[in-house]
């Protein structure tokens, strides 16, 4: 079986929810966001800086994740993102709804 490796092309919306995936499982910097995404894939989907920022920006601005600064495992200045209560709620109320 031949399994073609280019990235798909992403419907709207689809960067912000799999961003959300990602911060399920705790808060992370830009760059880890990135490689979950990647390693989650399996190496499928390479989220570039380009699309990653902005997205991130506009679930901050939508309220669904929160930023602070913090220290990097390199120890370099980070900024680092969670989900906000409100995502959590969601999250929750829409895994019940499907069974």
């Amino acid at each position: 079986m031949n399994v073609s490796r280019e990235a798909p092309d992403l419907l709207p919306g689809t960067l912000d929810l799999l961003i959300l995936v990602a911060l399920a499982h705790g808060s992370k910097h830009g760059y880890g966001i990135a490689e979950h995404l990647k390693s989650m894939s399996a190496d499928v989907l390479q989220v570039g800086e380009s699309s990653l920022y902005p997205a991130l920006q506009r679930l901050l601005l939508n309220g669904w994740v929160k930023a602070e600064w913090g220290a990097s495992e390199n120890n370099r200045r980070a900024r680092y993102y969670a989900l906000t209560p409100a995502a959590n709620n969601c999250g929750r109320s829409a895994r019940s709804s499907t069974g």
